[in-house]
């Protein structure tokens, strides 16, 4: 199992989750978060100095089984890149173990409905 976080822009949110659940990944957990980038700028509006470079951006936390790492990765790539700086990064990060609180279900189960076939 792999845990997948991934920053994106905010404006890329809506088109990232619906190619997640296109790639049939059914949960997330998502946050606004801000940060700091490579990038430092101010911006003057009516003479006051703004500082620009805490960026506000949305963090997509979900952890997949290893064989959905990759589908995962691609779809957030494809729809969350722009080709601009400050489109953001993905972090992947091995989970040693999962547990489903309702039934106690470890491991990739505990991640996904079993099919009728997966249960004999």
């Amino acid at each position: 199992m792999k845990k997948i976080e991934a920053i994106i822009r905010k404006s890329k949110f809506e088109e990232v989750k619906q190619a997640l659940l296109e790639a049939d990944i059914e949960w997330l957990s998502y946050y606004d978060v801000r940060g700091v980038g490579k990038t430092r700028q101010e911006r003057i509006f009516r003479g006051i100095v703004y500082d620009t470079s805490s960026i506000e951006r949305t963090m997509i936390v979900l952890v997949v089984r290893d064989i959905n790492v990759d589908k995962t990765v691609k779809a957030i790539m494809e729809e969350a890149r722009t080709g601009d700086i400050g489109d953001g990064r993905i972090f992947i990060s091995s989970i040693d173990d999962s547990i489903r609180i309702r039934t106690g279900e470890r491991g990739d189960i505990s991640l996904y409905d079993q099919t009728e076939e997966e249960k004999k």
